[in-house]
């Protein structure tokens, strides 16, 4: 199956957080609170791909409230945290949402996604990424993580579908 077929049938974009939404970095201030830089094109390139029609979820390994406020800014409203089966996670979104595996492109950075890379339709590591993941991925992006990564998986797939 060509890129261009894979992109074609996407509804769902899946998102890792720390190393895809965000740059991987964990800040903690003094009183504790967990600070994570996220990017403004990444933001609007996901404003963009919800006006198109299609939808977002977020896959995480970890617990955090700036994911859930990040999430909440940018209406992301199926958002799976402290996830520690991913593929368990990623076949319940799939459920949930009343799609197949090949609708929804998953984005990630680490051997954790690799389950989840397997099994879905298209599999986008981050240009960062453990290697690993590069030998699971239909496209590599070339932003890194948390720089614009998501933005261009984003353009990627609505030009292939003639959206953007």
């Amino acid at each position: 199956m060509t890129l261009q077929d894979r992109c074609n049938k996407i509804e769902l974009l899946l998102l890792d957080v720390d190393g895809v939404l965000s740059d991987g970095s964990i800040i903690y201030a003094t009183d504790g609170t967990e600070i994570k830089p996220f990017h403004v094109r990444d933001g609007s390139g996901l404003v963009w791909w919800r006006r198109s029609g299609k939808r977002t979820a977020i896959l995480s390994g970890r617990t955090s409230e700036a994911t859930r406020i990040r999430a909440a800014e940018l209406g992301i409203t199926q958002v799976v945290q402290g996830a520690t089966d991913k593929l368990a996670a990623f076949r319940q979104i799939v459920h949930e949402q009343q799609l197949r595996p090949e609708q929804v492109c998953a984005i990630g950075d680490d051997t954790l996604d690799i389950p989840v890379l397997r099994e879905c339709g298209l599999a986008v590591a981050v240009a960062d990424a453990a290697a690993a993941l590069h030998r699971h991925a239909h496209y590599v992006t070339l932003a890194p993580g948390g720089r614009g990564a998501i933005r261009e998986g984003i353009e990627l797939i609505l030009r292939c579908q003639g959206r953007w």
